[in-house]
């Protein structure tokens, strides 16, 4: 995501535990894969629903649907990714989920987002997650990867 100078939302970095809560993606391409690859680290109750899943995202330990989206795919969510490259069907999920209270991502549109995932690292019992307040996701990424490199040469365990 290039810089996006007209963002008028300011995020507040937060740490959750995600543990046996229910966390919903719509979408079974590539970004979702990309989504899970992250959540992977700190959930194990996650949902995927497409209609087309790809094959990498079948071999992971996750609940997977392959259906359209509805709105009852969100009950007892307690996040949930819209993932999709269909922006309609992305407004819908993040009007269904804001009418449940529930948090929503429409990935790569920061402006419909309740909240964003920061570039994360992880080491032992430290967490690093580097944010640019959905302004320049590749700045954080080498923010973050300036830490890791960091952390890669300390003693951390």
């Amino acid at each position: 995501m290039l810089p996006n100078r007209n963002f008028n939302k300011t995020f507040m970095p937060i740490n959750i535990d995600v543990k046996g809560k229910k966390i919903v993606l719509i979408g079974g391409g590539r970004i979702a894969y990309h989504k899970l690859e992250g959540l992977l680290q700190y959930a194990d109750t996650i949902e995927l629903v497409a209609p087309e899943v790809l094959d990498k995202i079948k071999d992971l330990p996750i609940n997977i649907k392959e259906k359209y989206y509805e709105a009852s795919d969100l009950y007892g969510a307690i996040l949930v990714y819209a993932c999709t490259n269909i922006s309609e069907l992305n407004s819908r999920i993040k009007l269904d989920a804001a009418e449940k209270n529930i948090l929503v991502n429409v990935v790569d549109n920061p402006a419909h987002c309740d909240f964003t995932t920061p570039a994360i690292y992880r080491k032992g019992y430290i967490n690093v997650a580097v944010s640019s307040n959905a302004q320049n996701v590749y700045e954080s990424i080498e923010v973050r990867n300036k830490i890791k490199n960091i952390l890669n040469h300390d003693t951390i365990n």
